[in-house]
């Protein structure tokens, strides 16, 4: 009998399993077929060509740079570019395939872990079943329009929030892995400097639950083990410990942070609650009053650590563009929350069947709904950017490669698709490479003498994004995109 449910027990796994990779493959492949029909493949972010330069440069040359010959740690994500790195180790020519399936493995990842992070969490009884409420969490994750988005998006988003999920669930058990739980941790900053966070839930569960002094050592270890070397690699690259984009993306957005802390911390808690997850706030609020009252650590752990990145950015980089591509991370966090909590609503012994029934169905329904159609926006959404990407920063890239000679210099703040298709040695007006334009990146007048002294020949930039730093500069080329309501100028420098 044991041996029947365990091959059972496994046979359910394989399937869940095989249906969270169906799904989330189909998914991308409607993003990607509606971007084919608008202006062809790509990626929504001009950030995704950085991370191709890198790999293409660790797998062709084995050297860690942007431009060829000369270190620098200019990705936010190492893991990621090495990932990306083994298709062009293998011969690859173009790099999509191959990142659209690491995408689209993420968002299966997701999708797998988002329902065990759901069962650990609302492991409550009930009525209703515990397995039918994992399989609507993980399909609800893998059609999720943020997270679809993010995954063909070229970007490490979705394996950093794999690992946000992972990390969370290694807690919610009666005796987490503490060593395991550590180098997890230390692997997630690998992704993202801020995948070091996870190490705050689990100090917190330990500190509550455990306190035993061997737990902390494990989970100390285990973090070491894998962060010090991330700090090892960025004094080699740069000589600092954190990478570039790190200082260079707060010193850009350092204007945002006049606005008053709250009123940027509910910016970012507003992010989620586009689409289906407006319906999952109920939830996600009973779930955090019920974890508190039942002392659920783990759970209490996942609550402040969403509460605590939501805050740490709009402490630090408060931005809430592209459908808030920097909190996407940690949306599938709440989303798995809000599941928990609506099924602690919709089970409570306080109702009858009836309404029970009744209130469960609206509510699904509801949800079905606007995840559906946000699902189909985000299709639309996803093809323009794409088409704007392309149409703007690919095709000045282009231009540059076909027009300039090597050996000039090319000054640029959208540096991604530059990099990879431009050829040129470049100075990063963004600070991500060229790390010494961080102080003054808003200083026009202070720039404009920096580019003098590096011998610039070329600017590459949107026109209204300096108010005086093209002005009087001969134009020799202007995209003729159609979707940005701004084209890219390139500009004679000297």
């Amino acid at each position: 009998m044991r041996a029947f449910m365990l091959s059972r027990n496994l046979s359910l796994k394989a399937a869940r399993l095989a249906i969270f990779h169906s799904a989330a493959g189909f998914a991308c492949g409607v993003y990607l077929l509606a971007s084919s029909f608008e202006l062809g493949l790509g990626f929504p972010l001009d950030d995704a060509w950085i991370h191709q330069t890198y790999a293409r440069n660790l797998g062709r040359l084995g050297e860690w740079s942007f431009v060829p010959g000369t270190p620098s740690a200019g990705s936010t994500s190492p893991l990621w570019s090495a990932l990306l790195a083994l298709g062009f180790a293998a011969g690859q020519n173009d790099p999509r395939a191959w990142t659209y399936l690491l995408g689209g493995l993420s968002l299966a990842g997701l999708a797998w872990a988002g329902q065990v992070l759901f069962e650990r969490l609302a492991q409550t009884g009930g009525p209703d079943s515990p397995t039918a409420w994992r399989w609507l969490a993980g399909l609800f994750l893998a059609g999720e329009f943020h997270l679809v988005w993010a995954a063909v998006s070229g970007m490490e988003t979705d394996l950093i929030g794999v690992l946000y999920l992972a990390g969370l669930a290694m807690l919610a058990v009666q005796r987490p892995r503490w060593f395991w739980t550590g180098a997890l941790a230390g692997l997630a900053s690998w992704v993202r400097p801020d995948g070091l966070t996870l190490l705050g839930p689990a100090f917190f569960v330990w500190l509550l639950r455990e306190r035993r002094w061997g737990g902390l050592l494990g989970l100390l270890a285990g973090f070491g083990a894998l962060f010090l070397p991330y700090l090892l690699f960025n004094m080699a690259t740069q000589g600092s410990l954190w990478p570039n984009t790190f200082y260079a993306k707060q010193a850009e957005y350092a204007v945002l942070q006049t606005r008053p802390l709250l009123l940027r911390f509910l910016d970012e808690l507003r992010l989620p609650l586009t689409g289906a997850g407006v319906l999952l706030l109920p939830g996600a609020l009973y779930y955090g009053v019920y974890a508190f009252k039942r002392r659920k650590w783990a759970g209490i752990a996942a609550v402040l650590w969403f509460l605590g990145y939501a805050f740490l950015y709009a402490w630090r980089l408060p931005v809430t563009y592209q459908y808030g591509r920097y909190l996407m991370p940690a949306m599938p966090v709440y989303f798995v929350m809000g599941l928990a909590g609506m099924r602690l609503i919709l089970t409570a012994g306080g109702l009858s069947e009836r309404v029970r029934r009744l209130a469960g169905f609206a509510w699904r329904a509801g949800l079905l709904a606007v995840w559906l159609g946000f699902f189909v926006i985000g299709a639309g959404r996803y093809a323009r950017d794409v088409a704007i990407i392309e149409s703007e920063m690919v095709a000045a890239a282009r231009w540059v490669s076909a027009h300039t000679v090597p050996g000039e210099l090319i000054a640029a703040h959208d540096i991604g698709a530059l990099g990879y298709f431009g050829g040129r040695d470049l100075v990063d007006m963004a600070g991500l490479v060229t790390p010494e334009v961080i102080p003054f990146m808003r200083d026009e007048e202070q720039l404009a003498r920096y580019l003098d002294q590096q011998g610039v020949s070329v600017l590459v930039v949107f026109p209204t994004w300096y108010a005086t730093l093209a002005d009087d500069k001969p134009v020799l080329f202007t995209s003729q995109g159609a979707y940005s309501g701004e084209n890219m100028t390139i500009y004679r420098w000297k």
